[in-house]
């Protein structure tokens, strides 16, 4: 303590000039301390905290970019589902007008069928008929040819015969 007090003893203009070395050794020795054990850990303290909130800020503007792209993929995809489903809606009805279409031709064709079926069976009919028709020909044929063998005919009552056969044949008709 004697050092001390020799350096504290000295005043100029009313400064202890001792105690203001002593205290300077100690605020260096104290600097060079605080630089050699805590500067270095604060500084690289600070510094991780600065790259990690630098990390923070990119992860989130990397979330807002990843959200921002997966909202335009749900947009995009919520379009595309509704072309696909317009599509859906337009291929039913198209199958529809087409379904409705191939009933309507097969109800054509299945009366085109009938009417046919309808026409065969006239003309069976028809055919019948003048079978029928040719059978009493014949028939009166014979018949008037048994008159004729039983009585012989003039010209006059032949042709009287012919054209009453004619005539009984067309309203028989």
């Amino acid at each position: 303590m004697q050092a001390f007090t020799i350096y504290s003893s000295v005043v100029i203009w009313g400064f202890h000039v001792g105690d203001m070395l002593v205290q300077l050794f100690f605020f260096a020795l104290l600097l060079f301390l605080v630089k050699k054990f805590a500067w270095g850990p604060v500084m690289n303290m600070m510094k991780k905290r600065e790259e990690y909130v630098a990390n923070e800020i990119e992860a989130a503007e990397k979330s807002r970019k990843d959200a921002e792209k997966a909202a335009k993929e749900a947009a995009d995809q919520l379009k595309q589902t509704k072309l696909e489903a317009q599509k859906i809606i337009e291929d039913a009805k198209t199958a529809g007008v087409k379904q409705e279409q191939d009933i309507i031709e097969s109800a054509r064709q299945e009366a085109d069928r009938i009417k046919k079926a309808a026409q065969e069976e006239i003309q069976n009919e028809k055919e019948k008929a003048l079978q029928a028709l040719q059978d009493q020909v014949a028939s009166l044929s014979v018949l008037i040819a048994s008159k004729v063998i039983e009585k012989e005919l003039s010209a006059q009552d032949q042709e009287k015969l012919i054209n009453d056969y004619i005539k009984e044949v067309g309203e028989e008709r």
